[in-house]
């Protein structure tokens, strides 16, 4: 008889509470913009480098050759570039910038939308709204050059809330889904399609 009690109120549990995670840069193409650049920084340091001090310090090419200035200067200078750059993509991703998740609970009658970003005193992003301010459930579809497909949240008082990862959109499937459930789940409209 316990058994089936737990079950009953797993399953309950289970009903009331809708939560969907959002992937934020943690993206393999994160990892691979962060991985060229970094490559390619660092062999145009070490060709600016080499340049300067006559010691070649590439094994596949001679760098010694180029003139320090202006071709070894620029060749530091993009070096330079390339590595702040890539150490800015490899902390996001460390950091999980934009990464979080969208939680729907029914028994707490609370929405709660809740993001990474970057450390400091504002690092982590999370709002609360009752489940009686949420007025409907938006979807945003844009074609064309810049496609744009995206759910939001609309709150009484507080405008259109986004739900979706910021980056590469989603599938048009994917968004009609997922906004038919989560309408569904909150008993609310669907709007935008």
């Amino acid at each position: 008889m316990a058994v089936s009690k737990a079950t009953i109120s797993d399953a309950t549990e289970k009903d009331s509470v809708l939560r969907r995670e959002i992937l934020g840069s943690r993206r393999w193409s994160n990892y691979w913009w962060a991985m060229v650049t970094t490559m390619g920084g660092t062999g145009f340091l070490l060709a600016g480098i080499s340049s300067y001090t006559g010691i070649n310090l590439l094994p596949f090419a001679d760098p010694t050759q180029l003139i320090f200035i202006p071709q070894g200067v620029v060749m530091c200078f993009y070096g330079t570039a390339a590595l702040l750059l890539s150490l800015y993509l490899w902390l996001i991703c460390a950091w999980n910038v934009g990464g979080g998740y969208n939680q729907f609970d029914k028994a707490a009658k609370e929405a709660q939308i809740f993001r990474w970003g970057f450390p400091g005193k504002n690092r982590k992003i999370d709002f609360r709204y009752p489940l009686d301010t949420i007025t409907a459930i938006r979807v945003e579809l844009r074609e064309g050059l810049n496609p744009k497909r995206a759910l939001y949240l609309k709150v009484k008082g507080k405008g259109d809330i986004p739900l979706t990862r910021v980056g590469q959109p989603m599938s048009l499937a994917a968004v009609e889904n997922q906004g038919a459930e989560l309408a569904k789940f909150l008993q609310v409209p669907l709007e935008g399609l």
